[in-house]
């Protein structure tokens, strides 16, 4: 299979004069309580008259958005799961309006486990039922984002007193944005994330036309800069700039008002290729989910490198077998601090090994995706691994019931 190289293609952000609306922009106009459903017409005459796929994927942003927040606004409650066992676990999961990224995945976590599972929608400035599911136990999978933190700051004062245990503070989710996490996981022994600023369009603006220097924007700024709009995930916006000279066409790329900017760090190994872990923590307790290999600092999974190279796959799957004694084992003081700080039952991050030796820390939330769904035929080994995750998340369920049973006995 010829190999592609990633992120070697530069895509236009207009389609004749009509603006690419987006993700990020259509979920804060939804948030705001904006009809977007009223967009629908005029994109698919784009679609049928032009065949504008830009159009096409805004208009599949559209569908999500409209017909998710209608389906919440008529009934909030959702039972998702029904044990068979009446002895079987239940749970209460808090989840918000939006798409994959909003939310804690769980019922990947929980495909094959005996459970009753309840997700309850929570929207902002909207009460909590007054009747809800009885349940084992709570988890707030609500993940951090700028539509976000008004109902992880509404549910930290209605869960503080909650009458079952909770799993995922929302407190402690609210300080996952990557600017405050940079700041509370910067300076722990053996870690590097590298200092992550909030800046808005003038701001770049500046730096571009030679207004303003990098240190005014933050402190031990240098080029290059890595920068993506606020609220974008899995690479979407992300560049680097080499020189001032190139913001300028980024901006011109990019519509967004916010954006964040950090520091490149080289984690290139020594044979040159980029090698990125994603790690979640159960109980505070890590756990490898995947590792990605690219000729290319961004490193997305899986993708063409990986399904075409077997050596990468066998050097994934050895990973994977000796973590324990490897990696978890040579960072074990560093992913424990980090527990300490990050405070949260369940949550994750993508990361690296530095040439010294340290965790390189690209991004830590509790809306990390992970699952079992990769081709068998190409990944079988991460059948097992994950079985070894999704097994240690339903235990801490299990155990944080129990615990909270034996308390009241």
């Amino acid at each position: 299979m010829p190999m592609r190289p990633v992120l070697s293609v530069t895509f236009e952000s207009h389609v004749g004069d009509v603006p690419f609306i987006g993700l990020s922009a259509l979920l804060r106009r939804s948030f705001a309580g904006e009809d977007v459903s009223a967009l629908g017409p005029g994109l698919i005459e784009r679609v049928q008259q032009h065949n504008d796929l830009y159009a096409l994927l805004d208009l599949s942003t559209v569908l999500q958005l409209h017909y998710q927040r209608e389906a919440v606004s008529a009934r909030p409650l959702y039972r998702v799961k029904q044990a068979r066992s009446a002895s079987a676990l239940r749970m209460l999961v808090l989840k918000a309006p939006g798409d994959l990224m909003s939310n804690t995945p769980v019922e990947c976590l929980l495909d094959e486990f005996e459970i009753t599972l309840d997700v309850l929608y929570v929207s902002p400035g909207v009460a909590l039922p007054g009747v809800l599911p009885d349940h084992d136990v709570l988890l707030v999978a609500v993940g951090e984002s700028d539509e976000n933190q008004p109902i992880l700051a509404q549910l930290t004062e209605v869960l503080a007193n909650w009458p079952r245990p909770v799993l995922n503070v929302p407190a402690r989710v609210s300080r996952l944005a990557r600017h405050i996490a940079s700041e509370l996981l910067g300076r722990v022994p053996g870690v590097i994330m590298p200092t992550t600023v909030r800046v808005d369009r003038e701001q770049l603006q500046q730096l571009a036309d030679g207004r303003a220097l990098i240190g005014a924007v933050f402190e031990g700024g240098a080029f290059p800069l890595i920068a993506r709009p606020v609220g974008s995930h899995a690479g979407s916006g992300l560049v680097k700039l080499e020189q001032p000279a190139e913001i300028e066409a980024y901006l011109a790329q990019h519509p967004e008002s916010q954006f964040y900017v950090a520091r490149f760090f080289n984690y290139a190994s020594p044979d040159g290729l980029f090698r990125k872990y994603r790690v979640v923590m159960v109980a505070g307790r890590p756990f490898v989910c995947h590792m990605g290999i690219s000729q290319h600092w961004v490193v997305h999974y899986p993708y063409e490198e990986m399904i075409a190279d077997p050596s990468r796959r066998a050097e994934e799957q050895q990973i994977m077998a000796s973590f324990d004694e490897g990696m978890g084992r040579r960072h074990q003081a560093a992913f424990d601090a980090l527990q300490r700080r990050v405070g949260l039952d369940y949550w994750g991050m993508d990361c690296a090994e530095t040439a010294d030796g340290d965790l390189l820390i690209f991004e830590v939330t509790s809306a990390m995706v992970i699952h079992a769904m990769d081709r068998i035929d190409v990944f079988p080994y991460k059948q097992a691994q994950m079985k070894t995750v999704f097994g240690a998340f339903q235990r801490m369920l299990g155990q944080t019931a129990r615990a909270a049973a034996n308390s009241i006995v």
